[in-house]
């Protein structure tokens, strides 16, 4: 986490969307649901992103990602 965002590194290049469906799928396998539930709500062109997963609390996610709490 840095200033209380969090950061994840992606192997995918920014190209055609395949660096937000890899982000979408490591966000998703992180947190146990399904690639359905995890959505780009803002910046999906740019490199800071806003995330938004359906089917957890902000609990769930500070306890499955310890960087995040």
């Amino acid at each position: 986490m840095r200033d209380g965002d969090l950061l994840v590194r992606l192997n995918a290049p920014p190209v055609e969307g395949a660096a937000n469906a890899e982000l979408i799928e490591v966000i998703a396998n992180a947190l146990g649901v399904s690639k359905r539930s995890v959505s780009i709500a803002a910046g999906e062109q740019s490199r800071r992103k806003i995330v938004h997963v359906s089917g957890v609390s902000v609990d769930e996610v500070q306890s499955k990602l310890p960087s995040a709490g």
